[in-house]
């Protein structure tokens, strides 16, 4: 019986390890990214001009949001490393090659959406909800905490998005989901897309739209890679 256990304790053990290494990297950034919280902020009010504090902790609860998101997203590499070595020891040869691969392909892919979405998404998203709902009676004022959630969110949801193709092409690579399969289940996953895009953005319907559309064209953009590598694969 101890035999048995013996691997599973040691498994929960390594993973332990792996978290605290996660944990401890984005303490250690979130913590140097303090100190340039200013500066971040500064990028990230672009799209904005000018931004309110309507509490006196409010504005140091924002640079600590900023810190931690900063932290987070540097902190991505080495997430992904311990990932990889936590799950390459039960891959077979042929999985760790794809997923040696697919890491740091997976790094770009995150910034890429992160990247789309502050470039392109959020100053439409923000020039939409300002300028269609600003009056002569109604003037935003938007608060310093409150943007950077939305803003921190929002870079998380897009770089996490698209990752999509790359998770597809890996499972048909590995044989457990076929381009089949994908187009079956088309309508449910627009409407899971719709699902996840409303709790993975501010309530609204706009900005839902804006996380929602691209979903889709990935989906689309995944399933015709599935298609090619399917076929390459089979020889069908």
């Amino acid at each position: 019986m101890s035999d048995r256990r013996l691997p599973l304790v040691e498994h929960l053990a390594e993973l332990r390890r792996r978290l605290i290494i996660c944990l401890a990297s984005i303490f250690i950034f979130a913590l140097l990214s303090y100190f340039y919280a200013q500066k971040i902020l500064a990028l990230l009010m672009k799209a904005v001009g000018k931004l309110v504090f309507i509490a006196p902790q409010e504005a140091f609860i924002a640079y600590l949001k900023i810190a931690l998101f900063a932290g987070l997203f540097l902190s991505l590499p080495v997430i992904l490393y311990q990932i990889w070595q936590f799950v390459s020891a039960g891959l077979l040869p042929k999985e760790r090659k794809y997923l040696l691969v697919y890491g740091p392909l997976s790094f770009f892919l995150f910034l890429i959406g992160a990247t789309f979405s502050y470039q392109v998404v959020l100053p439409l998203g923000l020039k939409f909800l300002i300028d269609r709902y600003s009056t002569a009676t109604l003037q935003p004022m938007i608060s310093i905490s409150k943007y950077i959630s939305f803003v921190g969110m929002f870079l998380l949801a897009f770089g996490v998005v698209f990752e999509l193709p790359l998770i597809v092409l890996f499972l048909v690579k590995i044989g457990l989901v076929s381009p089949q399969s994908l187009r079956r289940r088309r309508r449910e996953v627009i409407v899971l897309t719709f699902i996840l895009a409303a709790v993975m953005t501010p309530p609204d319907i706009f900005t839902q739209f804006l996380l929602a559309v691209p979903i889709l064209l990935l989906y689309e953009i995944s399933l015709w890679t599935a298609v090619l590598v399917h076929k390459k694969r089979t020889g069908i």
